[in-house]
């Protein structure tokens, strides 16, 4: 059953439905493979075999029948309530069913673990955790990305072929980048949500896929959305580069990698590049942070916060008494650069399908010490990725990151980003580009996927 385990999602769920692959094999084959691969990487934080083998034995036919997945551990289970990756969350976790349960569940596809994740969701790295760090599968020393570190990890080594993450401030792409997959942040509010403590709250996240490559993303975002995204091929695309930061202060090797994939986009559909303008991309990269904090002040008390759980990490304790502090005032003149980032984007929209420029400006840095060399100097990973990630959540905008290149052994990502509910515009643009290549990079696979059943920790 290691041959069907090792194919696309999409694959999967065709072997199944057509009597080629046996569910129940691969289900077992799955734990197996969880069991011998994921203690190197800390991927997958919690499996349960007995609700997974009840979630298969009651499946129906849907679209994932029998497909094993990994969600992350920022939304409840029936069985599990979600910890964020955290000894302390300020909410009161209880299992449930949350709305991408649900969707998986009538999809038919079968729940095998809970993936790590950045502690509170509070990082790009994944470097802490109240599980310990997950770690990424082309080096265990170097950060997977965060915060759906667990999830990514898990699919790039092939523990599973899809899993369901979150991105607030950039938290499917930043994994989706570090570990050489595609992620789809979907437009705002398009998504299965229901069940996160921020559900009703937040204005910025989203549930999304990580998945190997484009069409293995519009089969799970499919689930996701409760809706088919349909696939078609991308008209001469109008694609929108910058001369800001994102684009400009990236390592040599992150930006010869995107210009040439920018250039092959372009090629394959015999589109062109325009340079375009976002006067409010720097003060909208603050004001992102500042909305992501503040969104979640009304559970926060001063007793709470004098309350918190001792394994709670430093940061993680700064961090929520950080927002306490927030003026009003600056979480106004946010909403008003929001305003201001929408207009903008409209009218920029009129001219280009697409923007794009590097998700991440650099590869993976150590899990030890996040740090990245740029040409503007040392900075730390999550002050550098957000640059890049945070203009799509603050204006609700659909992203995607797609691999298209290496570096020290370790994957480059390019962020294609379109206008609100153009989610398949972006999935079709995503293939055009694999295809531009000879899918080189989203064929690319790790050390423990090429059969090293383990790796040093």
């Amino acid at each position: 059953m290691s041959e069907a385990l090792d194919l696309p999602l999409r694959a999967q769920a065709q072997a199944i439905a057509a009597g080629e692959a046996d569910a129940a094999e691969l289900l077992e084959a799955t734990l197996q493979r969880i069991e011998e691969r994921n203690p190197a990487l800390n991927a997958i934080v919690e499996t349960f075999p007995t609700h997974s083998r009840e979630m298969l034995a009651s499946a129906p036919q849907g679209s994932l029948h029998g497909v094993p997945v990994v969600i992350k551990d920022e939304w409840p289970l029936p069985w599990r309530a979600q910890r964020f990756g955290a000894a302390d969350m300020l909410a009161n976790p209880e299992p449930g069913e949350s709305a991408p349960y649900r969707a998986l569940r009538d999809a038919g596809a079968v729940i095998v673990g809970v993936g790590n994740m950045h502690e509170l969701g509070a990082s790009s790295t994944g470097n802490v955790s109240v599980y310990g760090p997950a770690r990424n599968p082309w080096n265990p020393e170097r950060c997977p990305g965060g915060s759906s570190s667990g999830p990514a990890s898990a699919v790039a080594a092939r523990l599973v072929a899809g899993a369901v993450g979150a991105d607030g401030v950039g938290s499917i792409r930043y994994p989706a980048a570090y570990c050489g997959l595609t992620g789809l942040k979907p437009t705002f509010g398009r998504s299965a949500m229901a069940g996160h403590h921020m559900a009703e709250l937040s204005t910025t996240i989203v549930s999304g896929a990580l998945c190997a490559d484009a069409a293995d993303c519009r089969l799970l975002d499919s689930v996701l959305f409760g809706e088919e995204l349909q696939a078609g091929k991308p008209p001469a695309l109008r694609i929108g580069v910058i001369r800001d930061e994102p684009a400009e202060d990236v390592a040599p090797a992150v930006r010869e990698a995107c210009e040439a994939a920018i250039e092959d986009l372009r090629e394959a559909t015999g589109g062109e590049v325009r340079e375009v303008e976002l006067p409010e991309l720097a003060a909208a990269t603050l004001a992102t942070v500042l909305i992501a904090n503040s969104e979640s002040l009304g559970s926060i008390t001063p007793e709470r916060l004098n309350s918190l759980d001792p394994e709670l990490s430093p940061l993680g304790r700064g961090l929520l008494k950080y927002r306490v502090l927030l003026p009003a005032v600056a979480t106004i003149k946010a909403q008003q650069l929001r305003t201001l980032a929408r207009h903008t984007l409209a009218k920029v929209f009129e001219g280009v399908d697409v923007i794009a420029w590097p998700t991440v400006p650099a590869v993976a840095p150590p899990l030890e010490a996040p740090m990245v060399e740029l040409p503007s100097g040392t900075l730390t990973a999550d002050e550098a990725n957000v640059r890049g990630g945070a203009l799509a959540n603050l204006t609700g905008i659909p992203a995607i990151s797609v691999p298209v290149g290496s570096s020290d052994g370790l994957p480059i990502g390019l962020q294609l980003q379109a206008a609100w509910g153009r989610d398949e515009l972006l999935l079709d643009a995503a293939e055009a580009l694999e295809q531009a290549n000879g899918r080189r990079w989203v064929e690319a696979v790790p050390p423990p996927a090429r059969g090293a059943e383990t790796l040093e920790a």
